[in-house]
């Protein structure tokens, strides 16, 4: 038995990792040349571009293409999974996160009228465009098939 140090040996997973760090970092750098600010909330946040969920299920998928075969079970599971997180976070979580967007503006307006009501306005970026879920899913599979020729 391995143990935990174990995990930090399967390639798949710490490049699938790595892919979904360098999205989140991507989505940093982005956002200071767009606001001209740092704002280290987009480190830790779901939603903006590129999706880091796109780009780790990409890189994970890739990965278990790459080592175990394209034609594996393995990797129809790994594609199959991709697909639904791919689809909730363009489809399901994107429109949670636009209606959170008019139930913040709904209670501002109420706000405005001299109702009384909890000012902790609800997340609003929760989801992705399907162009940033592509983004994200190229840059998986670009750090996943760089990673395999270089590891």
């Amino acid at each position: 038995m391995e143990g935990v140090s174990g995990i930090f040996h399967n390639q798949i997973l710490v490049v699938s990792l790595l892919a979904c760090f360098a999205a989140q970092g991507l989505k940093l750098i982005i956002e200071i040349i767009r606001d001209r600010k740092f704002n280290f909330r987009y480190l830790v946040t779901t939603g903006g571009m590129p999706s880091a969920h796109s780009a780790l299920v990409g890189a994970l998928a890739t990965g278990i293409g790459l080592s175990m075969g394209w034609s594996s079970p393995d990797f129809a599971l790994a594609c199959l999974f991709a697909v639904i997180v791919m689809y909730d976070a363009a489809g399901v979580r994107q429109a949670a996160g636009k209606q959170a967007k008019l139930l913040n503006q709904i209670t501002e307006e109420l706000f405005q009228e001299g109702h009384n009501f909890n000012e902790e306005k609800l997340k609003e970026l929760l989801g992705h465009t399907p162009f940033q879920v592509l983004v994200g899913l190229i840059l998986g599979i670009m750090v996943s098939m760089l990673s395999y020729k270089i590891i």
